[in-house]
């Protein structure tokens, strides 16, 4: 099973970015964590990270033709405005799964609205890296749910 894993606005400068909020883990130790859980679950993980909001549409656009099962974002301030990566994940015939490392609903007024929501699963936040970890086994359980769907139709 495939399953696509995006980074979104700013994501490159985890273990950088306020650590009160964000932690120390940087981005390749995200990568590498999803990656050792992909192993352990019999999962391929690929993944992307964009600063480009355009980027990251046609990467999420290319998933549409490449053998992709389920979708894990987290889109990072994209998630409370772009309208254009809402549109593009809702052309997915696939599961997604939202994940934010902060508790979002904790933190400023302006974080506690996803556009993205509408067209997403569901969503993990508050966690930490183990948000992700926890979003990759939700997209993997959905995907699943989904493929035995199939085959029993």
């Amino acid at each position: 099973m495939n399953i696509l894993i995006l980074h979104g606005v700013n994501l490159n400068m985890f273990g950088r970015r306020n650590p009160a909020y964000y932690g120390t883990a940087t981005l390749d130790d995200i990568n590498t964590a999803l990656q050792n859980l992909a192993r352990e679950l019999d999962l391929r993980v690929v993944t992307f990270q964009s600063n480009h909001e355009g980027e990251m549409v046609e990467r999420i656009q290319r998933a549409m033709d490449e053998d992709i099962q389920a979708v894990v974002i987290n889109a990072g301030a994209w998630t409370h405005y772009s309208h254009a990566i809402a549109d593009a994940l809702d052309m997915l015939e696939v599961p997604v799964v939202e994940v934010h490392i902060s508790h979002v609903h904790a933190r400023e007024a302006f974080r506690h609205e996803s556009v993205l929501s509408r067209v997403c699963a569901g969503s993990v936040e508050g966690f930490g890296v183990d948000s992700y970890l926890l979003g990759l086994r939700a997209a993997a359980g959905l995907a699943s749910s989904r493929l035995l769907q199939n085959t029993v139709d």
